[in-house]
């Protein structure tokens, strides 16, 4: 069974703490977020409607809203929408305390939506697809970031979490729920969403920072994520809502 509870426990924590697996979402978040900044930039006239599923401490949504956004999200842990709201400096964010497979809006409301870091958290993501698919408008935008299943992704993300990261919880994450490529296409098809772009996401390996982070089971500070070709272990990418 998957372990979401955690998320619950975590309060200010979500922010602060370096001995804990959230800390690496933090850097994932830090090569994300510019990424789909500049995507919205390149690809919209003008601020978009955006809604981020499973938004967690608000990292994303708020970062987006002082760029100017729209921004909705919604997720199922209230005491983590009560750090994005108190987090929020612009004060716009609207926080909704929703389930994945059954979005409050109407559709074809957004000119994008992300799901990020929670599709390897439910049992079945191509409901969490199709409700994203349904709320977009046609020609919208979906952001996913995911993990993709094999010995690869089981040693890094599973073990090894386990293994040099402090205080990490039992089952944060289990790989029959990762995701194939392949499989999460298919999933897009099936719900109007075409693929149009890819790329991998891994830790800065060689840095001097992953050296720190075996030395002493914490997360430091600088340590970060790339953009690569191989979509072995994390991989995200964009599809584009048909007509």
């Amino acid at each position: 069974m998957i372990n979401n509870e955690f998320y619950d426990k975590l309060g200010s924590e979500w922010l602060e703490r370096f001995d804990h697996p959230i800390a690496l979402l933090r850097a994932e978040n830090a090569a994300r977020a510019p990424w789909i900044a500049k995507e919205l930039e390149d690809r919209f006239e003008h601020p978009v409607s955006f809604l981020d599923v499973g938004c967690g401490a608000g990292f994303l949504t708020n970062f987006l809203a002082q760029q100017g956004h729209s921004v909705n999200g919604i997720d199922l842990s209230e005491s983590s929408l009560a750090v994005a709201k108190a987090t929020d400096p612009t004060g716009k964010v609207e926080y909704t305390h929703a389930n994945a497979y059954c979005l409050p809006f109407a559709p074809e409301s957004f000119h994008a939506v992300s799901a990020l870091d929670i599709l390897e958290h439910v049992e079945e993501p191509h409901l969490l697809i199709a409700e994203a698919s349904r709320v977009l408008k046609p020609g919208g935008l979906f952001f996913f970031h995911t993990f993709n299943r094999n010995i690869w992704s089981y040693l890094l993300v599973i073990k090894g979490v386990d293994w040099f990261i402090r205080n990490a919880p039992k089952n944060m994450h289990v790989y029959p729920l990762f995701i194939k490529p392949k499989e999460l296409e298919e999933h897009l098809n099936s719900y109007r969403l075409k693929a149009i772009s890819w790329h991998g996401l891994k830790p800065k390996l060689f840095h001097p920072s992953s050296l720190k982070l075996l030395l002493t089971r914490t997360v430091p500070v600088d340590f970060s994520f790339d953009f690569c070709k191989s979509l072995k272990i994390g991989y995200c990418g964009i599809a584009m809502k048909t007509t």
